[in-house]
């Protein structure tokens, strides 16, 4: 990840009032009212096309209805342009862990940081239990309101299935995965539930669509069909070289997923935009 910019926020209320006018007369193009927006957030519906970019200088060249980018490292002019295209945008941050090279990486203490994480040697486990981490949940949430995000993806919230440091069980995620949903909800923001299969069922009420990595490599993706049964989308992503490489391969995870209702991109797993394969749209 690229280390924060810092920039100038805009007022919550006037993003939230901006977005209501619009709403209410009508503006945006047909790509943006394609997806219904009620009861004050984005409810993006099954087979939304999306790009996701996290590292790198945006591409704003595709044509899609969802761009998932980095809440801190994304600025407030970059995600005003590509909404101005009439696309939505959801804002990815970590919710599960610790990373030292945030904005707000001092606003955690000791206590809230558990072990490293597994392939991710400079980021740590939190402790979702922590009063202190949900509080800074929090912050970021109302971050992504003040730079004008639809919705947010939040990272990394299945750490009971991890070696954490901490004693952390499925009810201890439910619970935390719950108040980011209804805190999100209650700001006006859409929220994806990234991976998590087991508690896919729990929670699919609670979100309006799923975020998931590589579910057709490790045969994961009949977790997910809850929400296409709900018509909220299932945004996914592989990043296995065979299907980068071999077309025929390729062709048939599309044919797959496409059967299934998945928005599948085939990404570069530094999801730098240096390789991308749409299955919704070759």
């Amino acid at each position: 990840m690229q280390n924060l910019s810092t920039t100038t926020t805009l007022p919550t209320l006037v993003i939230m009032c901006l977005s209501m006018l619009l709403s209410a007369c009508g503006g945006g193009s047909d790509k943006e009212n394609s997806s219904a927006t009620l009861n004050g957030h984005y409810k993006p519906t099954a087979n939304a096309t999306w790009q996701w970019q996290l590292t790198g200088t945006i591409n704003q060249r595709y044509d899609v209805d969802i761009y998932d980018i980095d809440l801190f490292d994304t600025d407030i002019e970059t995600i005003t342009q590509i909404k101005a295209a009439g696309r939505h945008v959801i804002c990815y941050f970590s919710a599960g862990s610790y990373e030292p090279w945030r904005s707000d990486a001092d606003q955690f203490s000791p206590s809230d940081l558990g072990y490293a994480m597994d392939g991710w040697p400079d980021e740590r486990w939190l402790d979702i239990r922590s009063d202190n981490v949900a509080d800074r949940m929090t912050a970021r949430l109302t971050l992504a309101v003040n730079k004008g995000c639809d919705g947010v993806e939040p990272d990394n919230v299945d750490g009971y299935t991890n070696d954490t440091g901490f004693s952390l069980t499925s009810a201890d995620q439910l619970a935390f995965n719950k108040r980011l949903a209804t805190e999100a909800h209650q700001l006006g923001l859409s929220i994806g539930l990234k991976n998590d299969l087991d508690q896919v069922s729990a929670l699919v009420s609670y979100f309006d669509f799923a975020v998931n990595e590589q579910c057709s490599e490790y045969a994961e993706c009949d977790a997910l069909l809850p929400f296409i049964e709900a018509n909220k989308p299932v945004l996914s992503a592989e990043y296995n070289s065979l299907y980068i490489s071999d077309a025929s391969a390729r062709s048939a995870l599309c044919n797959t997923m496409n059967d299934r209702g998945f928005s599948t991109l085939i990404l570069s797993e530094d999801l730098d935009d240096s390789f991308r394969y749409s299955c919704q749209t070759p």
